[in-house]
């Protein structure tokens, strides 16, 4: 069963387009396509403000009615905050969307029963532990690690990056009692597999969970025809309101190689 995959990254710069395309194609079905976006007329390079999350909105919710329009099967929203998932799913009856929390935090906590996430800096934590209590996994979060580093920090020195993120996530397994460590931000993709094998626990990486997340949802779509409903939060708004009120925007794509 082949899909279609969108990943938006929610900012305006495409640095990070091609790295998280070969990373995601790297674990892929191989009959997946993906392919990765970034938003037009958006100047931020992370969403660590909560200010700088609702510049991106507008942006974000045009890439995901793009989707929509062009066919794609699932769409994941790319930062940690999860932000506009609601949002997404309003204008959305065909596509899946998910985003890196809420697949992180599905998966971790069906792996094991006491997770801990590894954040850049303390001023993610607040809006981080209101997904996670949102998504109902409050009772199972053994800590937040803290890494001293901003998103734009992570892949500039990768081997710093490592020795942060072993550091924390043994301090999490030996004195949290952590049994999953979830990386907690899309940019601290590539480190995932060298840890796991360090420590002897998943760790769970927030675009590969995603990914994953969007191809099962994908699946099921097509298999059992299980959708998000529309019948209740989730409900459309009507076509020409939302034509009139939320543009469709196409964003900067960078598509996958293998068409």
């Amino acid at each position: 069963m082949s899909r279609r995959l969108l990943w938006i990254n929610p900012v305006g710069t495409d640095s990070y387009d091609k790295p998280i395309s070969d990373a995601l194609r790297d674990e892929a079905f191989p009959d997946t396509r993906i392919d990765v976006c970034s938003l037009r007329d958006v100047h931020m390079q992370h969403l660590e403000y909560n200010a700088y999350e609702m510049v991106a909105a507008g942006p974000t919710i045009g890439a995901v009615r793009w989707g929509e329009e062009n066919g794609y099967d699932a769409a994941v929203i790319g930062c940690f905050y999860d932000p506009f998932l609601r949002a997404a799913r309003e204008v959305t009856s065909k596509m899946a969307v998910t985003a890196p929390a809420e697949a992180c935090l599905h998966i971790a906590n069906t792996l094991g029963e006491r997770v801990s996430i590894l954040v850049g800096r303390s001023k993610w934590i607040p809006e981080m532990h209101e997904n996670v209590t949102k998504y109902g996994f409050a009772e199972r979060l053994a800590s937040f690690r803290v890494l001293e580093m901003t998103v734009n920090e992570f892949q500039k020195d990768p081997a710093c990056t490592e020795e942060r993120i072993l550091e924390e996530a043994r301090k999490a397994v030996k004195e949290d009692g952590a049994d999953v460590i979830v990386l907690g931000c899309t940019i601290e993709f590539g480190f995932y597999k060298k840890v796991q094998d360090e420590l002897g626990v998943p760790v769970i990486d927030a675009i590969i969970a995603p990914l994953r997340y969007a191809e099962l949802l994908s699946d099921i779509r097509q298999r059992q025809n299980w959708g998000v409903s529309n019948a209740l939060g989730y409900e459309t708004p009507d076509r020409a309101e939302m034509d009139a009120w939320v543009p469709i925007i196409e964003p900067k794509i960078y598509r996958d190689p293998r068409g």
